[in-house]
């Protein structure tokens, strides 16, 4: 059917729409094995597989560029669709459309490696992509630290660590496991291969099998109807040692104050108008008055002054941070409250959500 059909080009088409400059790289590998029609694609970092079931008269296989093929498709109705292919060419049949679109030698296309497994576990697959979704941002590429250009994710006994960091904040989002692992293992995955399994696997309420290999991964689910493939990612990790980053989590603070989230969110949006070119933006924490006062200056501009109550302990400080990073983490806390902790003008500060345990936050002062 040309609905289920333009699905699984929806989903290969991901990495064709961004391969680079190899013609075969913008080509899609369409497959017909058993019962079932594959589609493949690759920018030789990640490779993309989707599975359907249909009617096989004859087996086998053709490249055929993504663009056209998927732009031919999305013109038809949604009814019955015949492929065929002959001398590298593949045939559209759908009620009175009819077209030929030509292709290349499957033979070309490049073949997905063998991961040789090292490790494997099943999560949830919505969980998995919310974790990541909350983290996504934080990394950013660096060719000194390639590590941290990725995101740890780590399998614990009954849990799994995602992990994010740029040198000047860090996130961590721990998700239970369905089953409890036997053996602890780790990897880091590439920001970019993150975000494909997020936008490919969020909608899916299944379970997603990780298989982990010595520089490669595999992210697979299958159909609901049979024991078989539904949608695979396979992706290269980034080798390596992350780094030690549980030493900068601070064991207790000499500040805290819990603070309802929105209000704090829209108070640092006002005070980022009158940032300077640092994005500077003070928090004057006050316990005995329980209150957080936030300022920012521009000298073209002009200031900002605001207060937000809240409930406090510990000694009094004044810290400054970039809003953007603050922005960034309150963004993705999921409660109505957080707790914001510190140990000084000069120390990290640590935002939770009240109420969970899951997830923490960690952003580096502006040091003045």
């Amino acid at each position: 059917m040309q609905n289920k059909l333009k699905e699984g080009l929806g989903i290969v088409g991901r990495t064709s729409l961004k391969s680079g400059s190899l013609p075969i790289l913008k080509n899609i590998l369409i497959k017909s094995e058993d019962n079932f029609l594959n589609l493949s694609s690759t920018d030789l970092e990640i490779g993309i597989k989707w599975w359907s079931l249909v009617k096989i008269t004859k087996k086998g296989g053709v490249t055929v560029p993504f663009h056209s093929f998927s732009n031919f498709i999305n013109l038809l109705p949604d009814k019955k669709i015949n492929l065929s292919s002959k001398d590298d060419n593949i045939f559209i049949k759908c009620e009175d459309y009819e077209t030929q679109i030509n292709g290349i030698n499957q033979k070309e296309f490049p073949i997905f490696p063998e991961i040789k497994e090292k490790g494997r576990v099943v999560v949830k697959s919505n969980d998995l992509c919310e974790g990541l979704s909350q983290i996504i941002d934080v990394p950013s590429l660096s060719k000194v630290k390639p590590e941290i250009s990725g995101i740890l994710i780590s399998f614990e006994k009954k849990e799994i660590k995602l992990v994010a960091t740029d040198s000047y904040r860090l996130a961590e989002r721990k998700t239970f496991l369905k089953k409890e692992n036997k053996k602890p293992f780790s990897f880091i995955v590439p920001q970019k291969t993150a975000r494909e399994v997020i936008n490919i696997f969020k909608e899916l309420d299944r379970d997603i099998e990780i298989v982990f290999g010595d520089n490669q991964i595999l992210f697979k689910v299958d159909m609901d109807e049979f024991k078989h493939p539904y949608i695979e990612l396979t992706s290269k990790i980034i080798e390596g040692n992350y780094p030690d980053y549980e030493s900068i989590i601070p064991d207790n603070f000499k500040t805290q104050i819990i603070l309802g989230k929105e209000e704090f969110l829209n108070k640092i949006k006002a005070a980022s108008v009158f940032t300077g070119k640092i994005n500077e933006v003070k928090m004057g924490i006050d316990p005995e008055k329980g209150e957080v006062k936030i300022e920012s200056s521009n000298s073209d501009l002009g200031n900002y002054k605001s207060t937000i109550k809240g409930r406090a302990e510990g000694e009094k400080v004044d810290i400054s941070f970039n809003y953007r990073f603050l922005l960034d983490g309150l963004s993705n806390m999921k409660s109505s409250e957080v707790i914001f902790e510190t140990n000084g003008s000069s120390d990290p500060g640590v935002i939770k959500p009240v109420g969970k345990s899951d997830f923490l936050y960690v952003v580096m002062p502006i040091k003045n």
